[in-house]
């Protein structure tokens, strides 16, 4: 199996301006992204983006930085523009790691890619995990999934799914927003609008589902962090790695 990690970047963040650059441990946190995701099995890591100031530092840590265009809805717009600059097959398998996940764990990342590549039907995949937070099941934040027997989506909500399951946090299954695509899904995928689902939900995920996508969804092998939204997720990751 073998697959590329593509990293999208934003600088401008409504709730924490210029956080990929924050200070963590003596690393931005990108570089602790970009880190992990070396220590995954994939061939080779970019960094996509439109600010200079994060090419400039990418660069100075030795990553491959892709400069794409200052106008994309969402990351997965960046990732396929990349994608095309880079000069990927169809069928190469790109994950899509988020730049604010300093501790995203590299076996998640060889997860989805793996799920993706043993699964031909699929044209993405991601992971899930048990909702152990009664206070997470009503929080619209946290997104939920529903899957069938064979691992495909059936739904992604911000709701509470299945219904009752409110009384029982187990019965609830986390999304864990990392993603692997096929580059043609991504090719794809661009070039439909956003649907009536996507624009309610807030999830683009939605837009594969409604175009007839199969999104493969397994339990996460190891537990994935929260990433970095605020000031104090930030706060406590330095925490966190502090520690460690």
């Amino acid at each position: 199996m073998s697959f590329s990690v593509i990293i999208p970047v934003r600088y401008d963040s409504t709730r924490l301006p210029g956080k990929p650059l924050a200070d963590i441990g003596g690393k931005s946190m990108l570089q602790h992204v970009y880190e992990r995701a070396l220590e995954s099995d994939a061939e080779a890591v970019f960094i996509a983006t439109d600010d200079d100031r994060i090419r400039s530092a990418a660069e100075d840590f030795g990553a491959t930085v892709c400069l794409t265009d200052a106008n994309h809805r969402s990351g997965t717009d960046r990732i396929q523009e990349a994608a095309s600059s880079l000069g990927l097959a169809e069928d190469t398998v790109v994950v899509n790691v988020q730049g604010d996940e300093p501790l995203i764990p590299p076996a998640a990342i060889n997860q989805v890619a793996e799920n993706l590549s043993s699964h031909p039907q699929a044209g993405i995949s991601t992971l899930c995990e048990v909702v152990n937070d009664n206070n997470e099941l009503s929080d619209p934040h946290v997104v939920k999934v529903v899957f069938g027997k064979e691992g495909y989506a059936l739904y992604f909500s911000r709701a509470t799914i299945p219904f009752g399951s409110s009384a029982q946090a187990k019965n609830c299954m986390r999304h864990i927003g990392i993603y692997a695509y096929r580059v043609a899904t991504l090719n794809q995928f661009v070039n439909w609008p956003p649907g009536q689902l996507e624009v309610q939900e807030k999830l683009e995920q939605l837009r594969a589902l409604f175009n007839g996508v199969k999104i493969h969804v397994d339990v996460a092998v190891e537990r994935v962090p929260p990433g970095v939204d605020t000031e104090k997720d930030l706060q406590a990751i330095r925490q966190r790695l502090s520690a460690q």
